[in-house]
């Protein structure tokens, strides 16, 4: 008897598709919606606690997406389509990405029909990204991609900046496969010799070529399983990773532009800014407002930008203060029970909905005394009388 139940748990595989529905966790309603929530928060709360402090980071930052644009991209699995989903999704991350890292450039890059097309230069505002993006909700997604078409294009732009930059590259495929016109393992050695940190997002499945070129070049791989989980893997490439070990430290030369206003002083002269005197897309408008480099004294109609007639990088105080608050991470929350206490969160003042106190919710201890301080100021400054009991209208 002994040797028959050892017969039957000898072959582990042939069970291993019994009662399968087992292990599907549904909520309250049925949904499968809490399950792939809990995944992504899992690989949040993961992700902030192996940061590693006091890590040299690459503040100045030069990413190009690779788009796929291949017929895989029509695929309904994200809604309504993967190539309009991603196109959507793309546009709110260059928006935060830029608010995040204003001295950084940001450009983007389809492949289809086994061909490379930039459809956007390194640029250091999000309005041309989003506008190239927006334009191609209209176009024919056909063929098949080839990543190193993709990967050559954008190491012919990257590898010519300088040393202290940090160059990067994320890769959104939806495809299984890839047409290539050579060796794709002679560009992935290539591009880590370049310092290049290559990272994917795969819409289908974990492609062993992604993966590897990921981890030889530095980089991080993920496959999305719906649009919530597509949106936090692209937002897990805001933050800027540490800086490669042969990255040079080097003083870069900015400069903080003096604001031109209306004024009717006699040396305020109606010019045309240098950001669309180049354009012949858009109208030409003679201006007396803009950014005056402090160095030609070329104007500009918005920071940060680099200077068309001097290259100078132009920025403003606030553009490297939002830079430098990464090298100071505030630590990782405190899970606590919710005890029922509050009806709101303190710190955006967000009501609490049944779905939050079934779960938990997050106190950041450390600064919760200072937060409380500046929030008492402010608004005994704005007004007098507040009730700071009172939840705020």
């Amino acid at each position: 008897m002994a040797e028959e139940e050892s017969e039957e748990k000898e072959y582990r595989w042939e069970t291993g598709y019994e009662k399968t529905w087992e292990a599907i966790k549904e909520d309250d309603h049925g949904l499968l919606e809490a399950s792939i929530a809990d995944i992504i928060h899992n690989a949040k709360r993961k992700r902030q606690l192996e940061r590693k402090q006091g890590a040299r980071l690459g503040m100045m930052r030069h990413l190009y997406i690779i788009l796929d644009a291949s017929e895989s991209m029509s695929n309904q699995d994200l809604k309504p389509t993967r190539f309009l989903c991603s196109l959507k999704l793309l546009e709110d991350f260059i928006e935060e990405f830029f608010y995040q890292n204003p001295i950084s450039q940001l450009g983007v890059i389809i492949t289809r029909n086994k061909r490379a097309e930039k459809i956007s230069d390194l640029a250091g505002n999000s309005k041309k990204p989003i506008k190239e993006l927006q334009a191609l909700h209209q176009t024919v997604i056909t063929g098949e991609p080839s990543l190193q078409n993709s990967l050559e294009l954008a190491t012919k732009s990257l590898k010519l900046l300088p040393s202290h930059a940090s160059k990067e590259i994320l890769i959104i495929i939806g495809a299984l496969t890839t047409c290539d016109p050579g060796d794709i393992n002679e560009t992935i050695r290539n591009m880590k010799l370049d310092g290049i940190r290559c990272s994917v997002i795969g819409l289908a499945a974990e492609l062993y070529i992604c993966k590897r070129m990921a981890n030889i070049t530095g980089g991080e791989h993920g496959v999305a399983l719906d649009d919530k989980h597509y949106k936090e893997q692209l937002n897990a490439h805001i933050d800027p990773p540490p800086a490669a070990t042969r990255l040079d430290a080097a003083l870069v030369k900015m400069g903080f532009p003096h604001h031109a206003l209306h004024s009717s002083a006699s040396d305020t002269s109606m010019t045309v800014c240098m950001c669309h005197a180049e354009n012949s897309d858009e109208s030409v408008k003679l201006m007396s407002t803009g950014y005056l480099c402090p160095q030609c004294f070329s104007k500009h109609c918005e920071l940060p930008v680099e200077c068309r007639a001097c290259g100078l990088t132009l920025v403003s105080a606030p553009h490297l203060a939002r830079s430098y608050h990464y090298l100071f991470p505030v630590e990782p929350f405190k899970e606590v029970a919710f005890e029922g206490n509050h009806s709101f969160c303190f710190g955006c003042q967000k009501t609490f909905t049944q779905k939050d106190k079934k779960t938990v919710r997050y106190l950041f201890m450390k600064s919760y005394t200072h937060v409380l301080v500046v929030r008492q100021i402010l608004q005994r400054t704005i007004n007098p009388q507040i009730d700071l009991k009172k939840k705020p209208v």
